[in-house]
Formats: structure tokens, sequence, C-alpha cells
């Protein structure tokens, strides 16, 4: 119990545990199926039939698939950026050209992540962004959004307001991760709509 006499909330720690292991369970087909039902409902989202410019993201491992939904992207003829991890967690930006551009990158020992080759645009490429679509573990009813705990997200989030821009900021997950409530701190920002396989529930 907390001090207030109400059930503690669990921490950000506790509930990354969790969510991670319930998408460790999912079998590759899970995965794959859900990618392709992620990409239909994205597509229909009016920010990115808008969209010129997107800063995305590969997923990797059991996160909800997003290369299907990067290549129906460049399809329609809009610039899609991918990151590119920094050693101080901050992410500079490349352009997605194709599945044939992604270098797998390990860093230290951490997960390897798929990065653009190529020319690096630097941090600050992400302002020109229309849409931001974020990766998470989790968003609450008030689109507060729980994220894996490397903070590049919230450097990338920062930018953004410092530069006065306001892209759609669209965070990609499973069914099971859209929940009643998670912990926020005073620099967590609400995101305005979240994709899952079944559909789109909008915030802000």
């Amino acid at each position: 119990m907390s001090h207030t006499g109400r059930p503690a909330e669990p921490d950000k720690r506790t509930l990354r545990r969790e969510f991670l292991t319930v998408r460790d369970r999912l079998t590759a087909d899970d995965v794959r199926s859900s990618a392709t039902a992620l990409a239909g409902r994205a597509l229909e989202l009016p920010e990115l039939a808008r969209a010129g410019t997107v800063a995305a993201y590969v997923s990797v491992g059991s996160e909800p698939g997003t290369l299907a939904l990067l290549d129906a992207l460049r399809a329609r003829g809009v610039r899609v950026l991918l990151p590119a991890l920094l050693p101080d967690n901050d992410l500079d930006w490349g352009a997605y050209t194709g599945q044939d551009c992604l270098e797998r990158v390990r860093h230290g020992g951490k997960m390897a992540l798929f990065e653009p080759g190529g020319e690096r645009l630097g941090p600050d490429a992400v302002t020109g962004a229309d849409v931001v679509l974020l990766p998470g573990l989790a968003v609450d009813a008030r689109g507060m959004r729980l994220g894996r705990g490397g903070g590049s997200y919230d450097r990338v989030l920062a930018r953004l307001e410092r530069a006065a821009a306001h892209p759609a900021l669209v965070v990609l997950l499973y069914d099971s991760e859209v929940v009643p409530r998670v912990p926020e701190e005073p620099h967590d920002r609400p995101v305005h709509a979240v994709v899952t396989p079944s559909g789109v529930r909008r915030f802000i």
C-alpha cells in the first residue's frame, strides 16, 4: 500500500518486465500476422495519408512489426526516416530506401537494432516529420506511453518541443498493451493515437 492507503502503483521497471514477458511468448506467426494487420490499420490514418515525411523505426524481436508499414509508406511516395542510436542514447536519423539499406548494429550488450545505411541527417532531422511513429510497451487511457526506459524518445519529444514542431505522435502496440493507466513522470508527454492490429484509438 502507498502512504495514502491506496494500493501502490507498480513502478515502470516492473511493468516493463511484465509486458516484455507477454511479448516473449508470441510466436513468429503471431508477430507476422499482427504486423500485417497493424500496417493496414495505420495506413487508414488521415495523418499518414497527408504525411510527406514520417519518422519511424524498424521493429526487432517480438515488437509489433513495422517493415510492412515502412514499405507501404515508401510505395506511397512518403519520405521515411529511421533512427540510428548514438553513444549517449540520443537518436540520429537516416532515410529508409528499402529493406536492403538496413544494417544490423549491436550497441554494447543491448539487443541488435536495424539502422539505415548511408548518410546521417542529424538528430534535428526528426523536427521536419509530419508524423512520428513511436515504439513502446503500453499506452494508457490518457495517451501516456510506457517506453523501454532508454530515454531516446524522451529526447526526441523534448527536441520537437524546443523546435516548436507538432507532428502527430502515434504509438504502435498490441491490443493487450492498451491499459487503464501507466505511471508517468513530469517529462512524459501524451501521444495523439495508438494503432493496434484491431484498430485505432485517439487521445488528443
